[in-house]
């Protein structure tokens, strides 16, 4: 998978939302938000192919509780492919 080109990521009024950017991309039925944890990944995979299991790596080496006490994996792999379908479905990414 891979981040559609001409969609950014931006701060309004406080919100992470993604941003269509160019005459290609201009469609306002829907506007992506973002929480943290999503534009923290959003960000990271810019520019780069990625899997589901990359988005749930980048979510345990970012939200290691402490070094004894890591995010488990099938909570970081249950999230990621949450956060992945709702860009599916949002048509920010491509395969």
């Amino acid at each position: 998978m891979k981040a559609r080109k001409g969609f950014n990521l931006r701060e309004v009024c406080g919100e992470q939302i993604i941003v269509a950017e160019g005459k290609e991309n201009i469609d306002f039925t829907s506007i992506v938000s973002m929480n943290e944890s999503s534009a923290f990944l959003w960000r990271s995979i810019q520019d780069k192919e990625f899997t589901v299991d990359d988005l749930a790596d980048l979510l345990i080496g970012e939200y290691m509780i402490d070094e004894n006490t890591p995010l488990d994996r099938e909570t970081a792999l249950a999230d990621a492919k949450a956060v992945l379908e709702k860009w599916i479905e949002a048509d920010i990414v491509e395969k």
